[in-house]
Order: structure tokens, then C-alpha cells, then sequence
């Protein structure tokens, strides 16, 4: 079975419970595999990034395969404003956030419900340089543990949909970006929209943020801003201490 989100945005959960742990957001647009379902609930596999969790039954639309292999080989396009409205013939409006997918409004049979959009969109491989233009759009979005949007929004989701609304690929989670691209030597060595990644005592990848030019960096904790990054890690001026500890620095393009 098969499906695709319908609604703004959806939380996807470790467990099939309402009380369970966000991990992620499922963004409208996004198509994905249903791996198990019961009477209340589904655990799903994301097509973009192949994460899974758990998402409400009556918060997505079935597909079917032929229509999800479709949307698999098509071009990605995205909404590029922070909000945007998705419209239908019965006067219905459903808000949409920054990155939600507008691929299958092309098709009749799967956008049943004649919803059409009128905003800006994105699609293809940008520039490099983009990337730090674009993350300035998600600037004091508050921090949400499994946040993907500019109303809430965690350091693995606010590198990933950066990324993502360039062109590019990332995995979910900072402990699984840290495992792609080419790690580099020294901080001298990293462009801007390069990938900064931090680790906890137990050496384990805990945090990410996007470097930018004079070694500054921006990274979503607390909410998405914007410090000074050295070796040894993230330096808040606010507090006057380092909050995090570098691990590696990736080049990710």
C-alpha cells in the first residue's frame, strides 16, 4: 500500500500512539510506502529520505503503486514561501508550509480533489552559494524536536529541508548526514553551506549546523540563529561559552 500526505503537515511518530515521540513531520505532498497499518494507525517509510514512523490513518490519502512509482521518477517541486495556500472548487484552503511537495498536482488521478496552487515554487539543483540564502528564510524558527517547518523545526530537519529546496539530498537525522559527504581538516578548509557537525561526551552525533562565511555558523537550538564557530565548537556570545562540541566538518557538494 501506498500513500501520500494531504494536509499541511503531519506528525510521524516512533510509536502508533498519540502520546509517542515525534521523530519527524511528513509535509504535504510527500509520498510514501505504508509498511504496517491497523484500525487507527500506519507506520510508514518516506519516499525522499526513507525514514519511518508511525502517522495517524486519517491523515493521508492511498495512492497506487503505479502512481507512487510516477511521483518517484518526477522532478521534485516545492512551494519557496515561508506559507503559501492550496486551493479547490469547493472553496477549501489548506495552508502549506515552506517545502511541501507540489509534484502530484499535475495528476488528475491522484489529485482528486482538484487542489490548485498559484505560488512560487523550486525545483532542480541550485548553486551552492544558494544554500545559506536559503536557510535564512527558517531564521528564529522555534526549535521542535522531529520539526521540519519555519513554525518549529530541529538541526537535522532545518539542514535537510535546506538542502532539500536546493536540490539536494539528505538523510533525517545529524547522526546519519554525518555519515555522507567528505569530511574536511580544518575549519579553513570549509565553504560556506558546508555541513558543521557536534557530539556529546559519548561521542555520539547529537547536533548540525550549516557554516557560513567569517566563521559564523547557523543551526537551529533554541531557535534557528545564527553564532561564531572555532575548533573546539559553537561559541554563543549570549551565555559567553561554547555550547557544543565540534566533531567534524563535512563537505557535503
Amino acid at each position: 500500500m501506498f500513500g501520500i500526505c494531504n494536509l499541511a503537515n503531519i506528525p510521524l511518530r516512533i510509536e502508533p500512539s498519540d502520546r509517542s515521540e515525534l521523530v519527524s513531520q511528513v509535509l504535504f505532498g510527500e509520498h510514501f510506502t505504508v509498511l504496517e497499518k491497523n484500525q487507527k494507525w500506519a507506520k510508514i517509510r518516506l519516499f525522499f529520505d526513507d525514514y519511518e514512523g508511525w502517522i495517524d490513518n486519517k491523515q493521508f490519502a492511498p495512492i497506487t503503486e503505479e502512481q507512487f512509482e510516477q511521483l518517484s521518477k518526477d522532478s521534485i517541486v516545492l512551494n519557496s514561501d515561508l506559507i503559501e495556500y492550496i486551493t479547490s472548487p469547493k472553496n477549501l484552503l489548506i495552508p502549506i508550509p515552506l517545502g511541501s511537495s507540489l509534484s502530484f498536482l499535475n495528476y488528475e488521478a491522484i489529485n482528486t480533489d482538484n487542489f490548485s496552487f498559484e505560488g512560487l515554487r523550486i525545483s532542480g539543483v541550485k548553486p551552492k552559494s544558494n544554500l545559506i540564502n536559503t536557510a535564512f528564510m527558517y531564521m528564529n524558527a522555534p526549535y521542535l524536536w522531529g520539526g521540519k517547518t519555519p513554525f518549529g523545526i530541529d538541526c537535522s530537519g532545518f539542514t535537510q529541508m535546506v538542502y532539500k529546496l536546493n536540490g539536494y539530498k539528505l538523510f533525517r537525522d545529524a547522526s546519519q548526514q554525518a555519515g555522507q559527504g567528505e569530511a574536511l581538516s580544518f575549519i579553513e578548509e570549509s565553504e560556506p553551506g558546508d555541513l558543521a557537525f557536534f557530539d556529546n561526551e559519548e561521542g555520539n552525533i547529537i547536533h548540525v549546523g550549516i557554516i557560513m562565511d567569517d566563521n559564523y555558523i547557523i543551526h537551529a537550538s533554541g531557535k534557528v540563529r545564527i553564532d561564531r564557530l572555532d575548533h573546539l565548537g559553537i561559541y554563543n556570545a549570549e551565555v559567553n561559552k561554547h555550547t557544543h562540541k565540534l566533531r567534524v566538518i563535512k563537505k557535503i557538494i
